[in-house]
């Protein structure tokens, strides 16, 4: 049997996400300049992260929306439109997609990652600047070999403003998996050998998507959980847990609003 070839070279798709965006759209009566999707997104995988950021910049609570029913914001005075992302690479990507037909072209998201590394603790920042793919998104938009990397003048504009507010930031490689229940000790250790230094379930489709579509993608994680221990240590509702979620707010916003026109 011939091997499946992910990645095809036609550009154009059977359906393609302003096509599908419309279809939703017209079940509400709307097109989609009434979404006003502003040209800088700041995005949440984290519910807990989704709700900080919204105390943060004094905004409602969520409301569904007819975006992937994932409710959005344009905060008054900022640069930027917030929302929530779903957790797992196909479906942030399906919402990653059909921002980039609404006209947004920078995207932060802000989530979590296991460490690999003991460098890493828990409650600590860290920016992926490039990502390791094991999850099956990506392979529809780059071929197999390329290593998907984040853009370095938005990484550089995370540690800048990091500097200024006083929060200290860790970047290197990061592996993506579609599996969380399959990291397993051999594999860790494998990753860790080769330099990566965290593990996330996103990050590598996401910039993928940007490579192939011209746009931008960066993330700010907060570790959560270490990984390289003989027993996993998960970290969620400890103080430097909820210390590291505050940091990553605040400095999120700050970015996307130096992101914006």
């Amino acid at each position: 049997m011939t091997p499946v070839q992910f990645l095809s070279a036609e550009s154009n798709a059977r359906i393609e996400p302003a096509d599908f965006l419309a279809h939703v759209l017209a079940q509400y009566g709307a097109e989609p300049a009434d979404l006003d999707v502003r040209p800088v997104a700041l995005l949440t995988f984290i519910p807990a992260l989704q709700h900080r950021l919204l105390r943060h910049l004094g905004m409602p609570p969520p409301q569904p929306q007819p975006i992937m029913r994932q409710a959005w914001y344009n905060p008054e005075g900022r640069a930027f439109s917030v929302m929530a992302s779903p957790i797992g690479a196909p479906v942030a990507v399906m919402l990653l997609e059909q921002l980039i037909a609404l006209g947004a072209r920078r995207f932060l998201y802000l989530g979590f990652c296991g460490a690999l590394d003991p460098a890493l603790t828990i409650g600590d920042l860290f920016i992926p600047q490039q990502a390791i793919r094991e999850e099956g998104t990506s392979y529809h938009y780059l071929p197999a070999g390329v290593e998907p990397t984040a853009p370095p003048a938005m990484t550089a504009l995370l540690q800048e403003e990091g500097k200024r507010q006083g929060v200290h930031l860790k970047q290197g490689r990061l592996w993506t998996t579609d599996a969380p229940y399959r990291e397993t000790s051999v594999k860790i250790a494998g990753f860790r050998a080769a330099g990566v230094q965290a593990v996330d379930m996103e990050v590598a489709a996401l910039l993928s998507v940007a490579a192939y579509r011209g746009c931008e993608v960066a993330a700010l994680l907060v570790v959560s959980d270490e990984c390289y221990h003989p027993t996993w240590r998960p970290g969620f509702g400890a103080p430097e847990m909820r210390r590291g979620c505050q940091e990553a707010v605040g400095l999120g916003a700050a970015v996307a609003d130096l992101l914006g026109p």
